[in-house]
């Protein structure tokens, strides 16, 4: 039985995958677990050699990525490429740390002891990718998890089953052994149960999810049941503070990147610019003379950069957001509500805590401007979100910026530079509602491996009973 993605944008059918059941998991985390059999055996630089190959095999589908992007999610082409040429740099970089994966040797009190503390791969991981930046998220999901020598499931998204399945074929042309790679798709409203089968299965070691903090509170109780630890990346609210001497025109290029990149659908999309009175009214002017420039359009025509977003139900939930504010006081600088995907860039102003948008992450090509009244105002607003995964902080005095940057609670922050940024070997994580756990580079190694304490002794033990 097969489920059907739609093209949010025409009405027509973008993909088809195969609608798993719960009861298909157990045959898929035994593929996988003997995968994990014959993977974990080989020496890094075999495991180097294919994930090496495993980029290369990524970037020589681009049309078919872009094509399943555009159709999915309604992607401008600008974003898929982007999407796979980060993706690519992953599996590279997830290649260069296979013999970084080291332990140390501990002094002991003990005579003759060598002590030691080693990781080792921890078995099957399983990887919960979103839609919104699939390439990205998908091979993030698993890219660090293989270079430790583990095997993985790719839990692909309802919403682009098409480019998830792209993901592990490119993989599977690299040279995984058979099993080490894996995907599994479902509809829409078996999610729960199979999501549920691949988290009870006593397979499946460890569980890594990028989506809504709904979502992965959910998983999170579901996996704490069984003891199994989870990495999770969840949503954002990402404050983007302007101060009185920030070089403006700056700002607004890095604000209006952070803020409509992909129709604004980033966990690290800058949701709440920040701006103190004394340079509110000219930034103010100049970002909605920006954004007003910002057209969205038909992707597949590429003329515009914005394309079209994931669903109807974006629409109405950014709407009523917009709708809110205005009703509250707000003032619509720049875009307003929508009639389908197609939606405008909108920027808000004078947006206070009454209004739901103050707090909510909007998800889409929103973004709202509070005003503060100096740097110690600004830091307190930027603090008052529950989530803290991204944050930007402008200004001309980089010592400032740096000592303001450390008082904001986030797990990651850009002083003059925008919201929205990802490098492979970054530690990559939130804080609070926005998760918990890093993925990239090394950062990346602790939560794919385990930390053992093994020891050798070389001398007779003397004990006191």
């Amino acid at each position: 039985m097969e489920f059907e993605r739609i093209n949010p944008l025409t009405g027509e059918v973008a993909s088809s995958a195969v609608a798993m059941q719960p009861a298909d998991i157990p045959a898929i985390v035994a593929a996988a677990e003997k995968g994990f059999t014959e993977w974990s055996q080989l020496g890094p630089n075999a495991r180097r050699s294919v994930l090496q190959g495993a980029a290369d095999a990524l970037q020589a589908r681009q049309a078919e990525f872009v094509d399943a992007m555009m159709g999915e999610i309604g992607s401008t082409a600008v974003w898929a490429m982007f999407n796979l040429g980060l993706a690519a740099s992953m599996l590279r970089e997830a290649a260069s740390i296979t013999t970084q994966i080291s332990g140390e040797v501990i002094p002991s009190d003990r005579p003759g002891l060598l002590a030691m503390a080693v990781r080792e791969p921890v078995g099957v991981i399983l990887g919960i990718a979103p839609w919104n930046a699939p390439i990205i998220l998908g091979v993030r999901a698993i890219a660090v998890a293989l270079a430790c020598g583990n095997s993985v499931i790719l839990k692909a998204s309802e919403l682009c089953p098409r480019t998830h399945e792209l993901i592990i074929e490119s993989l599977a042309e690299a040279g995984f052994p058979e099993g080490t790679v894996n995907v599994v798709t479902n509809a829409p409203e078996d999610a729960p149960e199979v999501v549920g089968a691949l988290i009870d299965h006593p397979g499946v070691k460890r569980i890594n999810f990028t989506g809504s903090t709904a979502v992965g509170r959910v998983i999170a109780k579901r996996a704490a049941e069984y003891l199994k630890p989870c990495l999770l990346e969840l949503g954002g609210k990402a404050p983007f503070i302007v101060l009185d001497d920030a070089d403006l025109d700056e700002a607004v290029k890095a604000a209006a990147f952070g803020a409509f990149m992909n129709q604004g659908q980033i966990c690290m999309s800058t949701e709440r610019l920040v701006v103190v009175e004394a340079v509110a009214d000219e930034f103010a002017a100049r970002l909605a003379e920006k954004v007003k420039s910002m057209a969205s359009g038909d992707p597949r025509e590429g003329n515009t950069p914005l394309g079209a977003v994931v669903d109807v139900k974006t629409v109405e939930r950014v709407n009523s957001l917009i709708e809110d504010a205005a009703g509250k006081g707000a003032s619509i600088l720049a875009g307003g509500t929508a009639e389908s995907v197609l939606m405008e860039a909108t920027l808000l102003d004078g947006v206070t805590e009454e209004m739901k948008i103050y707090r909510d992450e909007s998800f889409g090509p929103v973004v709202s401007m509070i005003r503060a009244s100096d740097e110690a105002d600004a830091i307190r607003i930027a603090n008052d979100s529950e989530y803290g995964l991204s944050a930007a902080v402008f200004t001309r005095d980089s010592a400032r910026g740096l000592k303001v940057a450390r008082q904001i609670k986030s797990g990651i922050c850009h002083v003059n530079g925008p919201t929205v940024a990802d490098e492979a070997q970054m530690p990559f994580g939130g804080v609070g509602a926005s998760g918990y756990g890093r993925f990239g580079g090394k950062a990346g190694i602790d939560s794919f491996t385990e930390l053992r304490w093994i020891t050798m002794a070389s001398e007779p033990g003397h004990y006191p009973i």
